[in-house]
């Protein structure tokens, strides 16, 4: 078992009974996450009355919880000199335009040239709660998708920003250029997203096992000679790809995302090439209330590359049809 750094107790008072042990402990040491006290929970570091329990287990009058709260693992991911656009920056939170073909934390098959060994190099302090493969990520883009992210540098404002994000207080507005000629100028796409039934890496609308999922749309501009369309997106839930599947779900899919339906052939070979391996999705605003002082920040920026680069060639490209 790791190493310990101290060892907590707690009683269980009549208002607390009945409570989950997990949630307990989460109010009782409002330091630490919920899901890494759970984790803790599952790794035998609380006990209740010298036994271990479930994440689950309701809580007694006068129960005696003790937590065990174990050393930090030494972090082993490397910080990597790999450029990073830094738009804000203060003591708690850091805001930065994740480049196209990155990717934004370790994983198999990506134990570096990620955001997070970015971040390391670049960034002096990174909030813990992430664990050591996602230190200050608290939400994230796909690695074919540019745009703004919000990092956490200590672990206040990650959980701070982490509930932001789940009870929809922030702001995150996309612009995409999807196949096809969109016909309304304004729609709303309620249609719940998960994990697709046969392929394990792909999401879809049709999942047995789905979350709900809402997003918005606006179209900016229309191209009909190249068949294409200029949305602005709104999501108003974070599920895994929900623009890509929702886009694609209503015959729309987003210009170079080929998982969900683009075909490279539907467009001329100079968009491809510029295209490259990105999709043409980019995330150019983003608001939250500061973790510290509760002031409304807000940040948007220009379209990155590939996407803007790719949008004029359209543009060109559609007057020469003209």
């Amino acid at each position: 078992m790791k190493r310990t750094a101290e060892t907590l107790e707690f009683t269980v008072s009549e208002e607390q009974a009945g409570e989950r042990l997990d949630t307990f402990l989460a109010k009782a040491y409002p330091e630490l996450s919920r899901s890494y006290i759970k984790r803790l929970i599952e790794e035998g570091f609380a006990l209740v009355e010298g036994k271990v329990r479930k994440p689950s287990y309701r809580v007694k009058e006068g129960d005696r919880v003790t937590l065990s709260v174990p050393e930090p693992e030494p972090l082993e991911v490397k910080p990597e000199d790999i450029p990073i656009e830094v738009v804000y920056e203060d003591r708690d939170v850091v805001v930065i335009v994740k480049p196209c073909g990155l990717v934004v934390h370790p994983s198999p098959g990506y134990t570096s040239g990620t955001l997070v060994n970015a971040l390391l190099y670049h960034i002096k302090d990174l909030s813990s709660i992430g664990g050591v493969e996602r230190p200050g990520i608290v939400h994230r883009l796909d690695k074919e998708t540019a745009g703004l992210m919000v990092v956490a540098k200590n672990d206040t404002s990650h959980r701070n920003l982490v509930e932001q994000f789940a009870s929809r207080r922030t702001e995150k507005l996309y612009r995409a250029l999807v196949k096809g000629t969109v016909k309304e100028e304004h729609g709303i796409l309620e249609l719940p997203i998960g994990r697709h039934p046969f392929h394990r890496k792909k999401f879809s609308t049709s999942s047995p096992r789905s979350k709900p999922a809402k997003s918005e749309f606006w179209v900016l501009e229309r191209f009909p000679g190249l068949e294409l369309t200029l949305l602005k997106v709104k999501i108003y839930t974070g599920r895994t790809h929900q623009i890509r599947v929702h886009l694609s779900s209503i015959g729309h899919p987003i210009v170079g995302d080929t998982t969900y339906g683009f075909k490279r052939s539907s467009v001329p070979e100079a968009i491809n090439r510029l295209l490259g391996e990105c999709n043409m999705l980019v995330a150019y605003k983003l608001g939250f209330y500061h973790p510290s002082s509760g002031r409304w920040l807000e940040f948007e920026i220009d379209d990155p590359e590939p996407f803007g680069s790719v949008l004029k060639e359209v543009k060109e490209l559609e007057g020469s049809l003209g």
